[in-house]
């Protein structure tokens, strides 16, 4: 594992390591590889330290008993950032402490595959701060994004793709998903797109007209 993040340019998304179930080490040697800046969430720090990863933030509430001023030497030169405001999770601080840095755009990881709830709301926060950062959710089995309105991107034959809504999104429509989508309207527990595919290796396009609108790239 590469102890710390070889380019540095802040065009990249800054990486975000949070509280779940962890992922494979190819992909945490990939995005820290590109990261400006790394941070981690409280007590998950005592996880990413076996790996020999060096951060550069660790943000909390630390309300767990752990004593984060012991980092402060074994990761010198690093940032503290103390949250103790209980009204928001610790995902949505790191959110806000990227935006009032300057940050556009995040990759998190650890953010899914333990409690449900945790998953859920790490999920739909990507629509919370989707006016101030770019975020993109990865885990083992997903990469997880908001659409624009209209969007195009290469795929090969029968790639997996969930299209989730939050809240209702209208007037979806799809070029080269194996079930197509005409002007439809998907809500949460009425009709969504998931474990759709794709029909040919070219292009996909996905439009709508309202709403927001998540991408779920999936793999086994």
């Amino acid at each position: 594992m590469s102890s710390h993040h070889i380019v540095r340019d802040d065009q990249e998304p800054a990486l975000i390591i949070a509280n779940g179930a962890v992922c494979n080490e190819e992909l945490l040697g990939q995005l820290l590889e590109w990261s400006p800046l790394v941070i981690v969430l409280d007590s998950a720090i005592e996880r990413v330290l076996e790996l020999g990863i060096k951060i550069d933030v660790l943000l909390g509430d630390f309300d767990r008993g752990f004593d984060a001023e012991y980092y402060r030497n074994s990761q010198y030169p690093i940032e503290i950032v103390h949250t103790p405001n209980q009204d928001k999770t610790d995902l949505e601080k790191a959110f806000e402490f990227l935006i009032e840095k300057g940050h556009k755009a995040a990759n998190v990881i650890w953010a899914t595959g333990k409690r449900a709830d945790h998953t859920i709301t790490n999920i739909t926060n990507i629509v919370r701060y989707r006016e101030k950062l770019k975020i993109v959710i990865l885990d083992d089995h997903s990469k997880i994004f908001l659409l624009p309105t209209k969007f195009n991107k290469w795929y090969t034959k029968n790639s997996v793709i969930s299209l989730i809504p939050v809240g209702e999104v209208t007037g979806v429509s799809s070029k080269n998903l194996f079930f197509p989508l005409k002007n439809d309207t998907l809500s949460i527990g009425h009709k969504t797109s998931s474990s759709n595919h794709v029909a040919y290796d070219g292009i996909v396009t996905i439009e709508h007209s309202n709403g927001n609108l998540l991408l779920m790239e999936c793999w086994d």
